[in-house]
């Protein structure tokens, strides 16, 4: 299967627009959600079995073919996706750019939840890194989105853990248990914003995303 580039822009309302009027949808109420959810879970279900040429197709699919019938939520989902697939083939520029873009939407459903996701996302992309200081903004990253999502009462449950596991047993192995722990903690008593912001300053991301 040819790989095609992953980006992380999703089309713009007038081009939803013009797919909406094409596919003829009704009062607001388009009949593909059930297409989407479907495909959705098989893009999921393929990147947590290793299958990624076939995430990526199912999640492009989306992206391209469902424009008209997006929303914040599936859009923020969908970005999500994309970067922890950037992130699982090496691509750390990509995977930021993807959860960058993918917390700004998560701010403007004012999901905490969503937020954890995106902060998720943004520690395996600095896992990835490998060194010491992106090592230990990936631990603080955990920690703000764990924190998060406790602060909802809305921890993750054992079978949605695989990479939150995944991307803190990277960071353990660069820092050891206990500078990942003492991170962590750290990570817990800071909002998103702080820990996005942290990790934009220690790695040269755009901040201008970060908010």
């Amino acid at each position: 299967m040819r790989r095609r580039s992953i980006c992380c822009t999703l089309p713009d309302k007038v081009t939803q627009a013009r797919t909406r009027k094409k596919r003829g949808s009704y009062d607001g109420q388009p009949s593909e959600y059930g297409e989407i959810h479907s495909e959705m879970g098989l893009a999921l279900g393929a990147r947590r079995s290793g299958d990624l040429d076939a995430a990526e197709a199912h999640l492009l699919h989306i992206r391209d073919g469902y424009a008209d019938v997006s929303s914040a939520a599936g859009d923020h989902l969908l970005l999500a996706e994309l970067g922890f697939l950037a992130e699982l083939r090496g691509d750390a520029d990509r995977s930021v750019a993807c959860h960058l873009r993918g917390l700004d939407v998560a701010r403007s459903l004012g999901e905490p939840r969503a937020l954890a996701l995106s902060l998720e996302g943004l520690a395996g992309a600095a896992a990835l890194l490998g060194h010491g200081d992106a090592a230990a903004c990936a631990a603080v990253l955990l920690g703000a989105a764990d924190a998060a999502r406790s602060g909802v009462g809305a921890p993750l449950p054992p079978a949605e853990r695989g990479d939150v596991d995944r991307v803190a047993a990277a960071a353990r192995k660069v820092l050891g248990e206990p500078a990942f722990t003492e991170a962590f903690e750290r990570g817990t008593r800071l909002t998103a914003g702080e820990a996005v912001r942290q990790a934009c300053t220690a790695l040269g991301w755009p901040a201008g995303e970060a908010g």
